[in-house]
């Protein structure tokens, strides 16, 4: 066991960042010559960047400006997918994200993007931003789930499904 790799072997690391299927291949940012470490601060900065522009969007939303409510939201949302992009490149965040398994969360968590959008914009309604938000964290959680082996599997059982 002290050859395997992995983020809960730090010791046979020698206290480096381990090899994981995060940092197989090439970054889309490689061409910055950052670190593994480095490359993690982007992605944390870039995830914590992502939620206080929504948390500030959210806080826009309940003093009723809706229009800054779905801009500040967006530009959060993307900025945090943006963050993987330091961890494996958004070529191959695409390519798994658009996999069988992932593809209707996908679809739903980029569909609800843009009908915040429409809420804020067409419809000018708080009401139906607030369910577009709430589809797009649930088709979110989803999303990341289906990278845990049975995870899924287990949330259906847990709601008896």
């Amino acid at each position: 066991m002290a050859n395997s790799k992995g983020w809960f072997n730090l010791e046979a690391a020698g206290g480096a960042i381990p090899d994981t299927q995060f940092f197989e291949g090439d970054s889309a940012f490689k061409f910055l010559g950052l670190t593994r470490t480095q490359r993690l601060y982007g992605f944390f900065g870039c995830l914590a960047a992502g939620f206080v522009l929504s948390l500030l969007g959210s806080i826009f939303l309940f003093l009723g400006s809706l229009a800054s409510f779905a801009i500040l939201y967006a530009i959060g949302t993307v900025i945090s997918l943006v963050g993987t992009g330091f961890l494996i490149g958004f070529t191959k965040q695409l390519k798994m994200m658009f996999k069988p398994v992932r593809v209707v969360a996908t679809i739903v968590f980029l569909g609800s993007i843009g009908l915040i959008f429409v809420g804020a914009f067409v419809i000018r309604s708080d009401i139906l931003c607030i369910i577009f938000v709430i589809i797009e964290y649930l088709a979110y959680t989803w999303y990341t789930l289906s990278y845990i082996p049975y995870a899924r599997t287990a949330v259906l059982k847990v709601f008896g499904m």
